[in-house]
């Protein structure tokens, strides 16, 4: 359920309780997206649930914020007020530590012999992985560059890698040899292979508990799978053409895809059953996304575009073994715009942590950030020289990093586009990258 009030989120998976029975036991501050995690029993089992603050900033009225968390949670009494007060603070202190420092390279790693496909960090960006034509792959230690696991075992390229955060503990890759594995990230220890697509994977993701896996490859067809038991839960299969990006919401309970049709379609993961499909893009569907509130999907196109949607009223009946997808006029009624100024297609999409910016990455040579709250745009990323395939923000939404067949990175502040510097050094396009959790 979700209760709004004022500038913060509740989010809580579970039916509400009887509320003699909820004890709170502690908070958990989350930095990025800022909130605080409460922890409580009921009957003397350990719940949690997520309070977002996704609108936090340093001007927000904290005691104000207080009193409208403590009237709407139960759980929150006023005598908690001095250790809510003490835990938004320093969130608003994260905040205003936010000082440009340039990044330096640390090492050079030259361990796969064939071009490497794409990065990720875990969690804590204590260690990060790559998959690489050269069908393995490896796991390293950030601190120092050293090669702690090579993943062997794919009969083809290794093209998405992937882990589950924020436990860390499997790591999962898809290939172009028809299959996804799941892997022991301490160990290395192949734990399943996952067979059925009928083609190449080309992306993956873990639901948010990592009790499940997606995979979605040029079959036209995204699986769901089972990542303790290695079963295939559901074959998601009304695309017609290549699905090239998928992701899940924030509480595991629907997966977005992005297709090469042209279409972005939303699942219910309970029941594999289509809930909406988004029509609108003339060309193929390069990218797709989700906010972290869950309300809103953005889709970069091949026709030079990224629309933004409006998916509340399209899951509603989520779960229903009936749901019916919606209308073509029902689905082209949830864009909520369509944002232009790309003059090639747009490669790549994303939100920020919070859900205030979009990025957009494009075969133009530029990225573009845009406004969520107004939909403009806010910034042109002009500086490559080549077409960029890949955005991300950092954790806290203040930078943005791009991939370019230019041959470099680059860093650009998200507020004013301006280019605050040039990752250089690789000698071929590079086509992946990403910020580790502190964002340094």
């Amino acid at each position: 359920r979700r209760v709004h009030g004022g500038n913060y989120q509740l989010v809580s998976p579970r039916p509400l309780e009887h509320r003699d029975a909820m004890k709170l036991k502690r908070f958990l501050l989350r930095f990025h997206p800022p909130g605080v995690i409460i922890e409580y029993t009921v009957h003397g089992e350990v719940r949690n649930k997520s309070l977002d603050l996704l609108s936090l900033t340093p001007d927000t009225d904290i005691e104000l914020l207080c009193t409208q968390i403590i009237r709407q949670e139960p759980l929150i009494k006023e005598s908690r007020r001095p250790q809510l007060r003490a835990l938004i603070e320093r969130l608003v202190a994260r905040m205003l530590d936010d000082r440009w420092k340039p990044f330096d390279i640390v090492k050079v790693i030259r361990s796969h012999i064939l071009p490497i496909t794409n990065v990720a960090f875990n969690k804590s960006g204590s260690k990060f992985v790559t998959g690489s034509y050269d069908r393995t792959a490896k796991v390293y230690d950030t601190a120092s560059g050293a090669e702690l696991l090579s993943l062997e075992g794919h009969g083809n390229v290794v093209y998405n890698v992937a882990w589950n955060n924020p436990f860390g503990d499997r790591i999962a890759t898809a290939s172009f040899d028809k299959t996804a594995k799941l892997w022991d990230s301490e160990t290395g220890q192949l734990l399943h292979t996952y067979r059925g697509h009928a083609t190449e994977i080309v992306c993956l993701s873990f639901s948010p508990q990592s009790s499940h896996l997606a995979t979605g490859s040029m079959d036209s067809t995204a699986k769901l799978w089972d990542v303790e038991t290695g079963v295939e839960v559901a074959t998601l299969a009304e695309h017609t053409a290549e699905i090239v990006s998928l992701c899940f919401n924030t509480v595991g309970s629907m997966l977005v895809t992005g297709s090469f049709d042209s279409t972005v379609r939303l699942w219910d993961i309970r029941t594999g059953a289509c809930v909406a499909r988004l029509l609108g893009h003339r060309e193929e569907v390069s990218s797709a996304a989700i906010n972290y509130a869950g309300d809103t999907v953005i889709s970069g196109s091949i026709d030079k575009t990224c629309r933004v949607w409006d998916i509340r009223g399209a899951t509603g009946g989520a779960g229903a073994a009936d749901a019916e997808p919606l209308s073509a006029a029902a689905a082209d009624s949830l864009c909520l715009k369509v944002l232009g100024g790309h003059a090639d297609e747009v490669l790549d999409v994303c939100f920020s942590l919070c859900g205030d910016k979009i990025a957009t990455a494009s075969a133009d040579s530029t990225a573009r950030v845009y406004d969520y709250a107004s939909l403009t745009c806010a910034a042109t990323l002009i500086g490559h020289q080549g077409e960029v395939s890949r955005v991300v923000f950092n954790p806290q939404g203040s930078r943005v990093l791009t991939a370019s067949a230019d041959c470099t990175s680059r860093i650009w502040d998200a507020a004013s586009g301006v280019e605050l510097q040039v990752l250089d050094g690789h000698t071929d396009e590079v086509f992946s990258c990403g910020f580790a959790y502190e964002g340094d």
